[in-house]
């Protein structure tokens, strides 16, 4: 442990870790879905689903330590403008391995989906409770992050749907479409009119892809039918990712942080929706558009990893002011 500061690296362990395990598994469903669509088995799979698992493992397991040592800085995550809107990277986390396990193992999707929505529907609660009854919230404060909680209402009825909880799945989903609207609406007005978003921050625009997008995939889980409401969130999705596409030189100018993998998940998402779009539509165009995107999401993820690594052996992260 690190005892250049006074209580070692652990109490600087930050919850905006677990956005690393909704990268790896993002990837590791966009590439069930490619097999999927071109009727292949690399074998891959298994490998995917054990590293996200266990990644979720490590991470679950050093933040549990941080609760337990140092609860007073998990408190300070809790209240902050921020950093509250991670935690529920958490159970985003578990709503995504049981999708990913769909195609493995069919008895643990339940027990760890279940584990998912419930920990997830307590995190709504607390988050929108927090910026009902707030403080100290500012217009500064509000950022593309702020999308967490409402992207992981819409993801239950990824897994939900095949295990035959169209209603709850329902539930969840109008939730999280419900709130997209608000925070969409809030989001803009606060870049447009008011002080740009930190520079630290600014892979988090990449959120904004996510809600469409994997609205998009739990629309088609639930209603199976490539109807207006299903192409508007598709094509919005996609206008996104071709407006954030469009500043890479921004982007690419950031200095790496843990913000970084805010790139991951929403690419991932709107790769899976591109390949769904094929399945439905039968347009070779979508399945070029998807194939590009898994390729450009696999060398993102894998890019991320090696970053991270690095941070990670360089004390670069869980430092003080981080």
């Amino acid at each position: 442990m690190d005892t250049h500061t006074p209580h070692g690296r652990l109490a600087f362990f930050p919850i905006s870790f677990f956005s690393v395990v909704m990268g790896l598994s993002g990837l590791t469903i966009a590439w069930e879905k490619a097999q999927q669509v071109f009727q292949l088995d690399w074998g891959i799979t298994p490998w995917l689903v054990g590293l996200t698992v266990g990644v979720f493992s490590l991470l679950l397991l050093m933040y549990l330590s941080k609760l337990w040592r140092h609860p007073q800085r998990v408190a300070q995550e809790l209240a902050h403008p921020v950093k509250l809107s991670f935690f529920p990277t958490i159970s985003i986390s578990l709503l995504l391995i049981a999708a990913a396990l769909q195609g493995m193992n069919v008895s643990f999707v339940l027990p760890v989906w279940a584990a998912g929505i419930l920990l997830h529907l307590a995190l709504t609660l607390y988050v929108v409770n927090k910026w009902m009854h707030h403080e100290h919230f500012q217009i500064q404060h509000i950022n593309p992050a702020w999308f967490i909680p409402a992207v992981g209402n819409v993801i239950v009825p990824v897994a939900g749907v095949p295990l035959g909880f169209v209603d709850v799945s329902w539930f969840f989903f109008s939730i999280g479409m419900f709130f997209w609207l608000i925070l969409m609406t809030l989001v803009f007005n606060r870049m447009i009119f008011h002080q740009a978003i930190d520079v630290f921050l600014l892979p988090t625009l990449f959120i904004l892809i996510a809600p469409p997008a994997v609205g998009f995939i739990a629309y088609m889980r639930l209603e199976n039918e490539l109807d207006a409401l299903a192409r508007m969130l598709y094509f919005f999705g996609l206008f996104l990712t071709l407006l954030l596409l469009s500043q890479f030189g921004r982007f690419a100018k950031l200095k790496f942080g843990l913000p970084w993998w805010a790139y991951s998940f929403p690419t991932a998402a709107i790769t899976i929706a591109s390949f769904v779009m094929y399945e439905k539509s039968h347009v070779m165009a979508y399945q070029w558009i998807a194939t590009g995107l898994l390729a450009m999401l696999t060398a993102l993820v894998t890019l991320l990893v090696v970053l991270t690594l690095r941070a990670v052996f360089k004390h670069e992260i869980c430092k003080p002011g981080h």
